[in-house]
């Protein structure tokens, strides 16, 4: 069991990673080609600096930003499937999983954001940040769901692989 879920975990932490690394890259090149206003990169890496009372420019930003962005991506992404293991459901459930990463966007929208400085819903950042979100949470889905897929049930696989 105990293994299970460090496996499961470990599956998740890299499936989360992998979409959290696509999601700030379709945020940032958003935001260079003016479709969005906000990039997950420097909400992230604005958020960390200040919290350190660092003061930088884009480089500093973004060298906080990305490695923050990739590790709260892959925390959360370990969430899910350990959670389903301990709980009994099945982690590959796209119903769960849509609906883990619902709650995820909402956690955006209702305490990462103001948290991070942005507003209630990220309205400091736009008015339609909240549709930005939804956006990127689609692209982390997508991701996310294809990469548990493909790493499908570690547990599993490393016992048939050691019988």
């Amino acid at each position: 069991m105990v293994s299970g879920v460090i496996t499961q975990g470990l599956a998740g932490l890299l499936a989360g990673a992998a979409a959290g690394a696509v999601m700030g890259v379709v945020s940032d090149i958003a935001v260079r080609l003016r479709v969005f206003r906000s990039s997950m990169f420097v909400v992230d890496g604005r958020f960390l600096l200040k919290k350190l009372g660092v003061k930088g420019g884009p480089g500093p930003i973004y060298a906080a930003g990305i490695p923050m962005h990739l590790a709260t991506s892959g925390i959360f992404g370990a969430l899910w499937p350990v959670a389903a293991r301990i709980a009994g459901l099945e982690a590959l459930s796209v119903g769960f999983v849509a609906l883990y990463v619902l709650f995820l966007w909402l956690s955006m929208l209702f305490i990462a954001l103001p948290t991070a400085g942005q507003g209630l819903l990220g309205r400091r950042a736009g008015p339609l940040t909240w549709l930005e979100q939804l956006v990127l949470h689609v692209v982390f889905f997508i991701i996310y769901y294809g990469m548990l897929s493909v790493l499908g049930d570690p547990a599993a696989a490393i016992a048939h692989a050691t019988r």
